[in-house]
């Protein structure tokens, strides 16, 4: 069974579309904008939270990780994904019984609901009812503007053969609930946003140390997550430039380095996270900020190209 690659469409197609109403399945993109609970009826909201509860109970055991403590938390969900492996998710596919579901069925139905209970509970996230109930989106709104967040086809994604056993699923929930969420105002202030910090036009592990100390003594360190002195000169860097971000509240180190640009966050405690963007050695990248954007422009084939996002992160 496992042999056929999977991709987010066939799981869909071979597992979950037996399942839906015939009205809702000619016209999927009409179910997924309909509301299905336009008079709010508490009892529709009471069912997504007891499909939540059940799979948080449940599910542990079936992903044989009791230690998984599935408390409705941020933290829960980033766990949650590296539970979801390819050989789990494999063995999921098989029948229990035969004209029965397999059982990630029920994990993708209830899984959804559950992390769209942890964005209600946390972050003040609102459902969004449709028909069938793990269609169900939660409506978030953050500095990044209002989102609908498709939950089930987060899992679908996540579980698909390119993604799964790459902790995807985290990552959107990292993407698109955390760091939209996040209270950026919160964070210590390394030093005034007005000091300048040098280019470090000759990059060594050891010398971006020297660097950092003899103009931003206040960090202390670059974290234990930054990346090894092995990997960093992996990275072929040329050059390294440094931007304080959010009234000082977060570094900005970035430069170009083999195929591209490398970005990494510091906070006052060291490394936050990395990004990477495909780029030409020619044009320099551009970073600029504005408000709470922070653009990244980069020249692909001769075609300037912008990333752009919050301040404190992708």
């Amino acid at each position: 069974m496992t042999s056929a690659p999977f991709t987010p469409a066939a799981l869909f197609e071979r597992f979950f579309a037996p399942l839906y109403p015939p009205d809702a399945l000619a016209d999927l993109a009409r179910a997924r904008a309909t509301d299905a609970n336009p008079a709010g009826n508490p009892a529709l909201l009471a069912q997504l939270d007891e499909a939540a509860a059940i799979f948080a109970r449940l599910a542990p055991a079936a992903l044989a990780t009791p230690d998984l403590a599935l408390d409705f938390s941020d933290a829960s969900v980033h766990r949650l994904a590296a539970a979801l492996t390819r050989e789990r998710r494999d063995r999921w596919l098989e029948p229990p019984e035969p004209d029965q579901p397999p059982l990630l069925v029920t994990l993708v139905i209830h899984g959804a609901l559950y992390v769209g209970a942890c964005v209600v509970k946390n972050h003040g996230g609102r459902w969004q009812v449709r028909r069938p109930l793990w269609e169900s989106q939660v409506r978030l709104d953050s500095r990044a503007g209002t989102a609908d967040l498709a939950l089930f086809h987060w899992w679908l994604k996540a579980l698909s053969d390119d993604e799964i056993d790459r902790g995807r699923l985290a990552d959107r929930y990292r993407t698109h609930v955390e760091i939209p969420t996040f209270e950026p105002e919160r964070l210590a202030v390394i030093a005034p946003p007005d000091r300048r910090l040098p280019r470090l036009a000759k990059v060594r592990y050891d010398l971006l140390y020297k660097h950092l100390r003899a103009h931003l003594p206040e960090l202390r360190s670059v974290g234990d997550d930054f990346p090894s002195p092995e990997r960093f000169d992996e990275m072929g860097f040329r050059w390294l430039d440094f931007t304080l971000l959010g009234g000082g509240r977060m570094l900005l180190i970035h430069g170009p380095g083999n195929q591209g640009v490398h970005l990494f966050w510091l906070d006052v405690s060291g490394f936050v996270q990395a990004a990477f963007y495909p780029a030409d050695s020619f044009p320099e990248h551009l970073v600029q900020t504005e408000g709470d954007l922070l653009r990244v422009i980069v020249s692909i084939d001769g075609q300037p190209q912008t990333h752009e996002m919050l301040w404190w992160g992708t």
